[in-house]
């Protein structure tokens, strides 16, 4: 053991005299430093691991391998694929962020986005960030990316987005969750309504329908694949803009989209 401590540097020795619980005046007496950098050394490698006093750790399943709710997780990927994104740290930031954009016209979304953000992130508290007509649901973390790997430079329409096999396990076990978030961000219920004559009488007749609006075809792709799962039938247009168009309007697949999902709020 000697011998080993022989070959660290006075900070590695220090940090390893600390986590056998040695006092700090203690360390800096045997190693011959000030007992302000010993605490300094004390309070980096708390940090880094997370335990500081008073502070929780970000949750990560990754890192260290903390449970996750995966009804939540799956309805979140939904959101951040539709109306999600992350920043990264820099000169101004020092933590990762997520930020997804809820419209101020329905309150209940940004509530259950928020929601899905405690239930994902315990330890990490979210906040609302007021924009014109809309409020932006933020959360700080640096295990982020490890949640969302989809994160990458530039748009999301302008790179390959694809899920990792244990993102699309969770999709498959919960898919419902999944398409809830897709919708909730960008997709849509309306009413439409078309006129027949009868017996010489022109009818109108409403029937509800179902649209999911996107440029990525990777993010359309993987919205259709879990509507095909649970058997919703669909029909998609690409608009001159490139903007891909998923409509739901037969009357049993209405129903089971109504069943799981139904109109914003």
């Amino acid at each position: 053991m000697l011998a080993h401590m022989t070959t660290l540097s006075v900070r590695e020795q220090a940090v390893l005299l600390l986590r056998r619980g040695l006092r700090n005046v203690e360390v800096a007496r045997r190693l011959g430093v000030p007992p302000g950098t010993v605490s300094w050394w004390k309070h980096e490698d708390l940090a880094k691991h997370g335990t500081l006093p008073g502070r929780k750790r970000s949750a990560c399943l990754h890192c260290f391998g903390d449970e996750l709710d995966r009804p939540a997780y799956a309805y979140l990927l939904g959101l951040y694929l539709g109306d999600g994104h992350i920043l990264l740290p820099n000169k101004y930031r020092r933590t990762q962020s997520l930020q997804i954009t809820c419209d101020d016209r329905w309150p209940g979304i940004a509530d259950s986005v928020e929601r899905a953000v405690r239930q994902v992130l315990p330890n990490n508290k979210p906040c609302r960030v007021r924009r014109a007509g809309c409020h932006d649901i933020k959360v700080y973390s640096n295990h982020l990316t490890c949640y969302f790997p989809q994160h990458g430079p530039g748009k999301k329409h302008e790179r390959p987005i694809a899920l990792e096999p244990w993102q699309q396990d969770i999709v498959d076990a919960h898919p419902w969750d999944f398409l809830r978030g897709l919708v909730h961000s960008d997709g849509c219920r309306i009413t439409n309504w078309t006129t027949r004559t009868v017996g010489g009488v022109q009818k109108r007749y409403e029937y509800p329908r179902y649209f999911f609006t996107n440029t990525s075809t990777d993010i359309v792709r993987l919205f259709t694949a879990t509507l095909d799962a649970v058997g919703v039938q669909w029909k998609s247009a690409t608009r001159p803009t490139g903007t891909v168009n998923v409509s739901v309007a037969r009357k049993e697949s209405v129903a089971l989209m109504d069943a799981h999902i139904g109109p914003k709020y």
